[in-house]
């Protein structure tokens, strides 16, 4: 009888991915893609006076504040090193970077639904856009096709 398989661990080092411009000075990287999930595990860096278009989340969201400070303008409380947040489905914000060099690290399920200021639909970003924006901008920064984790 043969064993049965044990999944190995995956190991994505610190310098394995490359970080992308995504405006602004502020930057991106994709760690983990699991499309038939629409889950969606990034890094961003983010400078002051970044901000993120208002939007509705269609699943939950993780976010891991590890540098700098942000925040929701829509909220009073700052995300600062150490904090955590969850982001029920059916939340809408707007996120501001209120320092330089601020890192957060978010794990999302489902699609940011970007709202104009009628609640209008703008846009559309999950999984499979985020994973082909990064991958494209990482062909056009220098970078090749980086090994992001992707089921």
């Amino acid at each position: 009888m043969a064993a049965p398989l044990v999944p190995e661990s995956i190991h994505i080092g610190a310098d394995d991915l490359p970080f992308v411009e995504i405006g602004d000075g502020s930057q991106l990287k994709v760690l983990q893609v699991k499309l038939g999930e629409n889950l969606w595990i990034i890094e961003n860096i983010f400078q002051a006076g970044y901000e993120v278009m208002r939007h509705r989340h269609t699943g939950p969201v993780f976010g891991y504040t590890t540098s700098g400070a942000w925040k929701y303008k829509e909220y009073d409380y700052v995300n600062r090193a150490g904090s955590f947040l969850y982001e029920p489905a059916g939340s809408v914000h707007t996120l501001q970077c209120v320092e330089d060099d601020t890192r957060v690290w978010f794990h999302m399920y489902g699609a940011n639904v970007n709202l104009d200021e009628n609640d209008n639909i703008v846009s559309v970003v999950d999984a499979s856009t985020t994973l082909q924006f990064y991958l494209a901008a990482c062909k056009q920064a220098g970078f090749g096709e980086p090994n992001v984790l992707v089921e």
